[in-house]
């Protein structure tokens, strides 16, 4: 096997890991996964916590589709609504609602938790978790601010 394919493959099954372990403790939690949070975490990010569904499919790298299939769950739990835009009616924004601001916070810092875990001392140093970041960024992957 090649070096290259064997780094892909072992960042495939590192990635799956860390899909687990997120998974386990956001829904154990919170009731939701990781493309759940994910995907609330950006509408958290958006001016007035509300954006086109469009745009957040762009923002997410899904689908329209699978930003609505993806939204479905969070309306019925009452995290996330639907708001037509007065101008135009062909156009729907995803908008965070209060208990959805409020669980995002608690969400987050579940999150935080898990990520420090994953990247604790003396395993991972800070330099460590900066290279990291910054090969993920070569292979395209953004972090919270899209960068």
């Amino acid at each position: 096997m090649s070096d290259t394919l064997d780094a892909a493959l072992r960042l495939v099954r590192a990635q799956a890991a860390l899909v687990r372990r997120f998974d386990t403790r956001l829904s154990g939690l919170h009731g939701v996964s990781l493309a759940d949070f994910t995907l609330l975490l950006r509408l958290g990010q958006a001016p007035g916590g509300r954006m086109r569904r469009v745009d957040l499919a762009e923002a997410l790298g899904l689908t329209a589709s699978g930003v609505t299939r993806g939204l479905a769950p969070l309306e019925r739990i009452g995290l996330v609504t639907r708001e037509p835009d007065a101008r135009d009616a062909r156009v729907a924004y995803a908008s965070l609602t209060s208990t959805g601001r409020q669980q995002l916070t608690e969400m987050r810092a579940t999150a935080e938790e898990t990520a420090a875990e994953v990247f604790a001392a003396p395993a991972w140093s800070a330099e460590d978790v900066a290279q990291l970041s910054h090969l993920l960024t070569r292979l395209g992957g953004t972090g919270l601010n899209g960068r």
